[in-house]
């Protein structure tokens, strides 16, 4: 299938060797609890793709990221799932360190040390609003000597066991009272008070680690909290907004790479009629190409409002799609593929996840709306 080899071109080229080994483990063995997919995509320099070479990373352009995702998604969505937190959580970071030259000295020595030491970065963030604080912190933080101490929880968090960092966003509460400060807060997996336990409940997925993070009274350091500050106090809101959008479009790139594979499995075993293949090959295509567009208008920092919006469209879009295009790439491969092999089936269901990444298609119906009709967009 043109598209997805295109896709595994451009992953070869970031990843060498990256899609052949994960193909040579066999399909449930890849989505499993324990999966080695995680530390396959760390040994293979998957932690630099949307890190700046000035930081040892590839630097990836929004288009050939987007196509690494596809390529991935084909072959794991657990890793997908997973790697697309490190991934926008890497685009905030570093956007931050390059323009606003306001991180402390061991801030960028640390940001410096994660392509040379392979540290995969979790995210503590609650994703899923876009309003004045895009991303509600799900961590408070209580001012000590020296620094806070964190306290909270982040469930279901991918990557939690092979995380190198938790990067968590976190409120801080002020002794006066008042509304607390947006901080972002970065914490060693091996802090003392932080720990991991079970959570993930389904046999879809489970190789993405999305288990529950704890913080009880969790030492942060005051040089490993990045603060918005009186100078810029909506530079973090700023940054959130263009996190949400490289979240949005990896995430979905990820499960339409699921998608595209059955597609590719029809097409190449001719399964069905001519018009039958076309017809799905042309849906699937239709779902990449809405967000090949996103990316192509996708700018090192997207965080406006039109950013946001042509996201979610293109998301739902493809959420509303994909149903029907794995529903048909299944019944076209035929029951004996079904019966005897589960794989297909087990990436089918997975595509159904989209749905449940926020924000959900109902939350964000009136908001998307009232920016239709000429409003501001605002996701709660």
């Amino acid at each position: 299938m043109r598209s997805l080899d295109a896709a595994r071109t451009v992953c070869e080229r970031f990843h060498p060797g990256l899609l052949k080994e994960l193909d040579q483990i066999p399909y449930a063995e890849r989505e499993r609890p324990g999966s080695p997919v995680i530390d396959l995509f760390r040994i293979h320099g998957g932690v630099g793709l949307l890190i700046p070479e000035t930081y040892g990373g590839h630097g990836a352009a929004p288009l050939e990221a987007l196509r690494v995702q596809l390529a991935l998604g084909a072959l794991s969505p657990s890793l997908v799932a997973a790697v697309s937190m490190h991934h926008f959580t890497a685009a905030m970071l570093y956007s931050l360190a390059v323009k606003s030259g306001r991180l402390s000295d061991a801030q960028t020595d640390l940001l410096h040390r994660i392509v040379p030491e392979q540290q995969v970065m979790a995210s503590g963030w609650a994703e899923g609003r876009t309003a004045q604080n895009i991303l509600k912190p799900a961590v408070t933080a209580r001012p000590v000597e020296g620094g806070f101490l964190l306290s909270g929880s982040k469930k279901p968090c991918s990557l939690s066991r092979s995380m190198s960092l938790l990067t968590a966003s976190i409120a801080i509460h002020g002794e006066e009272g008042g509304e607390p400060e947006l901080a972002l807060a970065l914490v060693p997996a091996d802090a003392p008070g932080m720990s991991v336990h079970d959570f993930w409940g389904n046999d879809l997925l489970a190789g993405a680690e999305s288990d529950e993070v704890r913080l009880e009274d969790v030492f942060v350091p005051a040089e490993m909290v990045v603060r918005a500050g009186a100078d810029d106090p909506t530079r973090l809101d700023d940054l959130q907004s263009a996190g949400f959008v490289w979240f949005e479009m990896l995430i979905s790139a990820g499960y339409a790479g699921a998608a595209a594979a059955l597609v590719e499995q029809v097409l190449e075993r001719k399964r069905g009629g001519a018009e039958e293949r076309a017809a799905l090959a042309v849906d699937m295509e239709a779902a990449l190409a809405l967000l090949e567009g996103v990316a192509r208008g996708t700018g090192a920092e997207p965080g406006d409002e039109e950013s946001v919006a042509r996201v979610l469209v293109a998301r739902y879009a493809v959420q509303n799609a994909l149903p029907d295009i794995v529903g048909r790439a299944l019944e076209l491969l035929g029951g004996l593929e079904f019966i005897s092999n589960s794989a297909s089936a087990q990436a089918a269901a997975a595509t159904r996840a989209l749905a449940f990444h926020p924000p959900s298609r109902i939350a964000a119906s009136e908001p998307l709306l009232a920016y239709f009709g000429g409003g501001p967009l605002v996701l709660a």
